[in-house]
C-alpha cells in the first residue's frame, strides 16, 4: 500500500481514544465513518471498554486482529500511541491532539521529538493538532469536524489542503450550498512531518483530484510546496491559494528600502507567481473559482486582459465591471458601440445562449462574463440553461447572478460552469485567472564562493556587487588627515559607516563637489572624529532605478527592481521575483515598472539602456547563489540608467549575522 492510499483511502482505521459517549468530539470519527458509508474495517481503541458505539473495541492498536493502514490519535499521551502504531506497523497516523508547536517553546521541543521518533518507527504523521482527512469519493471521513453531521455532502474533483482544520468545514459546507463537490479535504495541523507541499505532490498524482485549493496561514517549507505545485502543473491541475496576512508587519525591521518594499506579502506574491500558484484575495473566490480553472493552463498573458460581457441587468453587470476596471482589466465587445451587450428577458432564451456562444468564439476577448438578474432565481430556463448549452470551454466563462439563486448555482455547478454569488468574488476570480503564470523555469547555476564576514561598509558592498557583475561607480576611500584621492572632479563625498543605512537621512552625502579646495572644506565638516570618507565620481543619466535583494525567511531569496532614488519607498513602483533570475526574466520585470516609461522613449525622450539594467538585476540576484546565503538584504539605489550602460552609485549589503 502506498503512502497516498494509506492517507486518503485506507482499508482499515484505528481510532485511538474513541469515546463511547456519542456526544463527545472523540466519538465523532467513528460515527462519521459509519454514517457516510465507509466500507473498511474500524477499530475503536479504548483501554477501558470492550465495545464502543456498537463496535468491538481494543485496548491498544497492537491488539487489533487485522492490519491497520491509518490511525487517528485523539489521546493526550500521543507518544505512547505512536509507539503502539510503530509496533503494529501502521504506515500513517493522524494526530488530533494538541500541546505541541501550538503550545509554545516546550511544545515545539515535544513536537520535534515526536517527529524524530516517528521517523525511527517508520510512521508518517499528519499533524499534530490536525482535524484529520475527509475523502468524500471513498466515503472515508477520518475527522472530528462537525461538518460531517450533514447528510451526503456532494463529491467532486476539487481537493483542499488547509492549515486550519475548521476551514475544512467552512469550505465544504459553503461549497455544498452552491452544489460544488469535493474529493479530498486535508487538515495538516502543525506539519511536524507531512506538510502542504508533500500532500500537494500526492494529490498531483491522484486521479480523483482535478483542482487543488490551499488555505494557508504561512508557508513552512517553500521548496517542498514549489515541488508539489510543479508536479500539479505537469499533471494539468491548477493550484489556487488563499493566504491570510496581507499586512506589512515586520517591515519596520528592514534596514534597506528593499526590506520594506519586498515585505512578507510582496515576497509571497512573487513566490506564488513564480511557482504557478493562483492567488485569490477572497475566501468566497477560493470556494467558487475551481470550475473556471479546471482543465485549463495558465494564460501567461503579457498584455492587458480583456473580458466580454453579456447581461440581463445593467446594474448587476456594472457592479462587476467596475471592479474589473480597478484591476486593470478591459471590457471588449464585437460591437464598439456597445461595450456591454445588454439583453432583456423579453427576448427569446435562444438569444442569450447565442450571444454567449458568439462571445466565447470572439477573438477580441480572453474570457466571458455572463450576468443574470432575477430570472436566475425563478426562471433558470431563460438564461442559465442557455449559458450551459452555449459553453463550449473555448475560454473561461464566469457567471454572476444578482439574486440568491441556489437552484441555478447547483445547475451551473453540475455543468462545470463557474458561478459567483458576489460581484467582488467574480472580479477577483477573473483577475486571479489573468494573473496566473506557468511555473518559472528553474535556473541551473553553480553556487558562488565569496567570503563575507562582519558588517559591510558601502565600499565593501560596492566591491561585492562588482564581483557579481554589477557595474559600480568608481570610488576611493579618503583617509585623514589630508583625505587625498585620485578621482577627477566633480565628486560625491559620503560618510563611510556600516551602521548608517540611509546616509542622506543624516546629512551624510554631499554631491557635486567641484574643486579640491571645496572638497577639503567639506571633508573636514563631514568627517566624524577623523574617520575615513568615501569619494565617488559624479554620475548622471536619464533616470534612477533601485535594484534590491532580500532573503525572505518564508519563501527564500527574492530580487526587486523599480523606480529608485530617495523616494523609492514613496513610489512603491517595484516588481519582485524569486532569485536568481536570468536577463530575460529581469527584462520582463523591468517592463512592468510604470516609472520606467521615461526610459522607453516616452514622448520622444531618449531611451535608456534597459538591457544593461536587466543584466545588473540578474547579476545582483546571484546573491542567492552565495554559499550559505549569508546576505540578508542588499540594494543598489540608485542605479543610474544612461543611454548606454548603467552604474550603481550607492550600495548596501546586510549580512545575516549582523
Amino acid at each position: 500500500m502506498t503512502l497516498a492510499q494509506a492517507l486518503f483511502a485506507p482499508r482499515s482505521v484505528a481510532l485511538v481514544g474513541a469515546s463511547g459517549d456519542a456526544v463527545k468530539n472523540t466519538a465523532r470519527p467513528q460515527r462519521y465513518l459509519l454514517k457516510h458509508g465507509y466500507d473498511g474495517k474500524i477499530a475503536p481503541i479504548n483501554a477501558s471498554r470492550s465495545e464502543v458505539l456498537g463496535l468491538k473495541s481494543y485496548k491498544s492498536v497492537k491488539e487489533t486482529p487485522f492490519d491497520i493502514d491509518h490511525a487517528f490519535i485523539m489521546v493526550e499521551d500521543v507518544e505512547a500511541a505512536l509507539e503502539d502504531c510503530g509496533a503494529k506497523g501502521v504506515p500513517v497516523a493522524s494526530v488530533f491532539s494538541d500541546g505541541f508547536a501550538d503550545a509554545g517553546e516546550k511544545g515545539m521541543a515535544r513536537q520535534l521529538k515526536l517527529a524524530a521518533r516517528a521517523r525511527e518507527l517508520g510512521v508518517r504523521l499528519l499533524g499534530p493538532n490536525s482535524m484529520g482527512m475527509i475523502n468524500l469519493i471513498a466515503r472515508c471521513p477520518i475527522t472530528v469536524n462537525a461538518v460531517l453531521e450533514m447528510d451526503a455532502p456532494p463529491a467532486g474533483g476539487t481537493s483542499i489542503v488547509s492549515q486550519s482544520g475548521t476551514m475544512l468545514g467552512t469550505v465544504l459546507s459553503r461549497g455544498a450550498a452552491r452544489g460544488l463537490g469535493f474529493s479530498k479535504l486535508i487538515s495538516v495541523g502543525n506539519e511536524a512531518d507531512l506538510g502542504v507541499g508533500e500532500i500537494v505532490g500526492m494529490l498531483a498524482g491522484d486521479p480523483e483530484t482535478r483542482t487543488l485549493l490551499l488555505f494557508l496561514e504561512t508557508i513552512r517549507d517553500a521548496d517542498a510546496l514549489a515541488r508539489g505545485v510543479r508536479a500539479a502543473h505537469a499533471a494539468g491541475k491548477p493550484v489556487i491559494a488563499y493566504k491570510l496576512g496581507r499586512s506589512k508587519l515586520g517591515a519596520r525591521l528592514a534596514r534597506s528600502h528593499t526590506g520594506a518594499l519586498a515585505g512578507e506579502d510582496a515576497a509571497m506574491d512573487a513566490y506564488f507567481r513564480d511557482c504557478g500558484i493562483v492567488r485569490v484575495d477572497m475566501l468566497e473566490t477560493l470556494i467558487e473559482i475551481g470550475p473556471m480553472l479546471e482543465g485549463r493552463k495558465p494564460p501567461d498573458l503579457a498584455r492587458v486582459p480583456r473580458v466580454a460581457v453579456v447581461t440581463t441587468t445593467g446594474g448587476g453587470a456594472a457592479s462587476v465591471v467596475d471592479r474589473l476596471g480597478t484591476r486593470g482589466i478591459e471590457i471588449a465587445s464585437p460591437d464598439p458601440r456597445a461595450p456591454i451587450i445588454d439583453l432583456t428577458m423579453g427576448k427569446q432564451a435562444a438569444t442569450y445562449g447565442a450571444v454567449v456562444g458568439e462571445l466565447l468564439e470572439f477573438d477580441g476577448c480572453d474570457a466571458v462574463l455572463a450576468v443574470v438578474g432575477s430570472s436566475a432565481m425563478f426562471h433558470p430556463q431563460h438564461a442559465v440553461e442557455p449559458i450551459i448549452k452555449a459553453n463550449r470551454g473555448a475560454k473561461p466563462l464566469a457567471v454572476f447572478m444578482t439574486p440568491q439563486a441556489d437552484k441555478s448555482l447547483a445547475l451551473l455547478a453540475r455543468a462545470g460552469v463557474a458561478a459567483f454569488r458576489t460581484p467582488e468574488a467574480c472580479a477577483d476570480a477573473l483577475h486571479a485567472y489573468f494573473s496566473w503564470k506557468s511555473p518559472r523555469k528553474e535556473l541551473n547555476e553553480s553556487s558562488l564562493d565569496i567570503p563575507l564576514k562582519g558588517k559591510l561598509t558601502e565600499q565593501n558592498a560596492l566591491e561585492l556587487f562588482a564581483s557579481l557583475g554589477v557595474p559600480v561607480v568608481e570610488s576611493a576611500i579618503a583617509r585623514p588627515p589630508d583625505y587625498a584621492h585620485a578621482l577627477p572632479y566633480p565628486v560625491a563625498l559620503k560618510i563611510l559607516s556600516a551602521d548608517v543605512a540611509h546616509k542622506s537621512d543624516v546629512g551624510g552625502v554631499l554631491l557635486g563637489i567641484a574643486t579640491r579646495q571645496e572638497f577639503e572644506s567639506k571633508a573636514k565638516s563631514l568627517a566624524n572624529k577623523g574617520e575615513p570618507l568615501l569619494v565617488q565620481r559624479m554620475e548622471a543619466g536619464l533616470a534612477e532605478a533601485i535594484v534590491g535583494y532580500r532573503d525572505d525567511p518564508v519563501v527564500g531569496p527574492v530580487v526587486m527592481v523599480g523606480a529608485g532614488g530617495i523616494l523609492a519607498e514613496l513610489y512603491n513602483d517595484v516588481v519582485l521575483r524569486l532569485a536568481p533570475v536570468d536577463e530575460a526574466g529581469a527584462l520582463e520585470m523591468i517592463g512592468q515598472v510604470k516609472g520606467f516609461a521615461v526610459l522607453r522613449g516616452y514622448r520622444g525622450l531618449p531611451p535608456g539602456d534597459l538591457p544593461a539594467l536587466a543584466r545588473a538585476v540578474a547579476a545582483l540576484s546571484r546573491l542567492a547563489l552565495l554559499a550559505g546565503r549569508p546576505v540578508r538584504e542588499a540594494e543598489a539605489n540608485p542605479v543610474i540608467v544612461k543611454e548606454r550602460g548603467v552604474v550603481a552609485v550607492d550600495a548596501l549589503a546586510v549580512l545575516k549575522e549582523d
